[in-house]
C-alpha cells in the first residue's frame, strides 16, 4: 500500500491516471500532454506500474498503458471502511 500512496502523491502521476481513465495510451501519447521529457514520463509510468496502478501491454512496436482497477478498488474499499466505522459511533 506504501507504493500506491507514493505513486498517488505526485500531481504528474495523478494526471497520467486521469488520462488513462479515458483510454489506453502509449508513453508517447501520454508525454504529449506534458511539458516534461519522455524519460521523465517513463519514470512516472514505472512507479505507477510498481504500485500496480497501471498495466502495460505490448502491441506490435508500441506499449500501451491502461489503468489497473483492482488496486484502485482495494484502496477505495479500505478508505470506505473508515467511513463505516465512523457511522457506527
Amino acid at each position: 500500500m506504501k507504493k500506491v500512496f507514493k505513486a498517488l502523491n505526485d500531481p504528474t502521476r495523478r494526471k497520467i491516471l486521469d488520462l488513462l481513465k479515458e483510454q489506453d495510451m502509449t508513453a508517447g501519447d501520454i508525454a504529449q500532454a506534458f511539458e516534461i521529457s519522455k524519460p521523465s514520463i517513463s519514470y512516472h509510468l514505472d512507479l505507477l506500474r510498481q504500485a500496480d496502478l497501471v498495466v502495460s501491454v505490448k502491441k506490435g512496436q508500441y506499449v500501451y498503458y491502461s489503468l489497473s482497477v483492482s488496486v484502485l478498488d482495494e484502496l477505495l474499499g479500505w478508505l470506505m471502511s473508515f467511513q463505516k466505522n465512523n457511522d457506527i459511533k
